[in-house]
């Protein structure tokens, strides 16, 4: 757990790909936002539960964010909705592909506002064509950046060699983050440790080189 001076960040892994499931709950509103239902309902919604502790509102969940639209990032959606009754958001190229119905499109640049706190919306195209990034601007520190599987420690995310999605990604990830974010940005990836920029910055050139 972060325990920041606003929010909390709580993280699970789950499933065999150890999948992350991040929730972050307003410490003085109880709001929560849950990013990526990715599997193990149970054990979700025991993380929800859990956030309770974070806050002196009662804590609700306000948004279910899918990062993008692949099937082991959804698996939980549907459970997990029906036990919240909160809303469902994805980048809107990724909705058609989901079967959970979405009921927030996202867009890039779009800023969701949530009683305590905000997140930017940063579209992130290649990985999947909807994939989004979402970044919580920390007033009293770095900020940091949900990345779902489009930027991971020591690269971008799996184009499957497809070199024109890779090109799309690489430049996104390049001009709408590392161009745009300063080096204590704390990366939070779908799966597996996190990172910072700073980390990763003097790696984009052997990035770009090698193509994936």
């Amino acid at each position: 757990m972060q325990n920041l001076t606003d929010i909390t960040i709580r993280s699970i892994a789950v499933s065999e790909a150890n999948n992350n499931v991040y929730l972050l709950t307003s410490k003085s509103s109880g709001a929560q936002v849950l990013i990526d239902a990715a599997d193990d309902a149970p054990a979700i919604l025991s993380l929800i539960a859990d956030a309770q502790q974070d806050t002196v509102a009662v804590a609700k969940v306000a948004l279910i964010v899918t990062t993008h639209s692949h099937w082991d990032h959804v698996r939980a959606l549907a459970e997990v909705k029906h036990a919240t009754s909160a809303p469902t958001a994805a980048g809107a190229d990724d909705i058609a592909d989901i079967t959970v119905p979405t009921d927030v499109p996202l867009h890039h640049g779009d800023v969701k506002p949530f009683d305590g706190f905000d997140l930017e919306v940063i579209h992130l195209r290649g990985h999947t064509p909807g994939s989004v990034a979402l970044l919580y601007r920390d007033p009293h520190g770095p900020a940091h950046l949900f990345t779902g599987d489009s930027l991971f420690p020591g690269g971008v995310g799996n184009t499957q060699g497809d070199a024109a999605r890779f090109a799309s990604l690489y430049n996104d990830v390049v001009t709408r983050i590392f161009d745009q974010l300063p080096d204590d940005t704390l990366v939070h990836p779908g799966h597996g440790a996190g990172t910072t920029l700073g980390a990763e910055r003097g790696s984009l050139p052997e990035w770009k080189q090698r193509g994936w």
